[in-house]
């Protein structure tokens, strides 16, 4: 999940007012490039569907891999310790070494903690008593969140347009939590609110790596330091706690879904990271719709998952929030 997240962001400079601007740009991805590569390739736009439709059924393997009664720690565990050990293969066929310099370090702890450990331990908790439906609306949530905390760090500019797009999320999310035929059991409107919340702290972490990320990181690397530090904190837990899940073969269902989840995580974020480079990062942007869509056809394909009319409501609100909030193009903010 966090790790895609962090392709839409270059390097920024040491934060000072200038580079509060480039901060800017690694957040709204403003500097955009209309047209370009996706106007001219359809296999951006294959890409794209590809990437999108993969991303989205995580949610769905989130949901699965609970079913064996794993904890979410446990869960959390394998997910990050699988994809750091995916990337530390891709990092070392590629000769990239992992900086641990302090900045490094420091980058590395906190983003394991509000991109894998805090939010991963919430959203597989989460898993087990929503739909990947109302999942992959919620953490929709991201991108939204995201502009309110760029917009406070005065690292974007406010927009009337961006700020509709942020109270259409609002209303979204309220569709799923008024309304009392709206979602299956009245009794999981907590855990809707708890999404939310592992939502918040994968926003942290943009802001985090779009101010923070020292120049010149390769972004891959950074994911690698992140997981690796998320998966050493929280071994000591899991061993205590006795929440370790060990994976035994043959793999049952649930065992299938972390490898899956850790699979698509690390190919999802090398996909991404690829549309912002060759096709623009706006192109890149339109990922978060198929996401958001593709989560929801997955938990009805997979899980004969049936929504109310509220839920279908909250999911074209949400659309319609995506559209608004996606980065502009055009020149950079002055």
């Amino acid at each position: 999940m966090s790790a895609t997240q962090l392709a839409t962001y270059r390097p920024p400079e040491p934060v000072t007012d200038t580079a509060k601007q480039a901060a800017a740009q690694n957040i709204a991805t403003n500097s955009s490039q209309p047209g370009g590569v996706a106007d001219k390739r359809p296999w951006a736009w294959l890409v794209l569907l590809f990437l999108g439709v993969a991303w989205g059924l995580s949610f769905s393997l989130a949901r699965m891999s609970t079913e064996g009664g794993a904890h979410p720690l446990g869960i959390n565990y394998w997910v990050s310790l699988i994809g750091a050990l995916l990337l530390l293969v891709v990092n070392s066929f590629k000769g990239r070494h992992l900086p641990l310099k302090k900045n490094y370090l420091v980058l590395y702890v906190i983003c394991g903690l509000l991109g894998s450990v805090i939010p991963g331990i919430l959203y597989f908790y989460a898993a087990s008593r929503i739909t990947a439906g109302v999942l992959a609306i919620t953490v929709a949530t991201v991108p939204l969140m995201t502009f309110i905390g760029a917009a406070v760090l005065r690292v974007e500019k406010i927009s009337i347009m961006r700020l509709l797009g942020v109270l259409f999320g609002i209303f979204s999310v309220a569709l799923l939590l008024a309304p009392n035929e709206s979602l299956p059991d009245p009794a999981a409107t907590p855990w809707v609110l708890i999404v939310v919340l592992a939502a918040l702290c994968y926003t942290a972490e943009n802001l985090i790596i779009a101010l923070r990320m020292p120049a010149g990181a390769n972004p891959f690397v950074v994911v690698t330091g992140m997981l690796l530090a998320a998966t050493l904190m929280m071994t000591p837990a899991v061993w205590l706690t006795g929440t370790f899940e060990p994976l035994t073969w043959p793999l049952g269902r649930p065992g299938w879904a972390i490898l899956g989840m850790a699979a698509i995580s690390v190919i999802a974020y090398g996909l991404f990271l690829y549309l912002v480079m060759y096709a623009g990062p706006v192109f890149a942007s339109q990922t978060a719709y198929v996401v958001t869509l593709s989560g929801v056809l997955w938990g009805i394909l997979i899980f004969g998952e049936s929504h109310s009319l509220w839920i279908w409501l909250s999911l074209v609100t949400m659309m319609v929030a995506l559209s608004l909030v996606k980065p502009r193009t055009g020149a950079r903010p002055g």
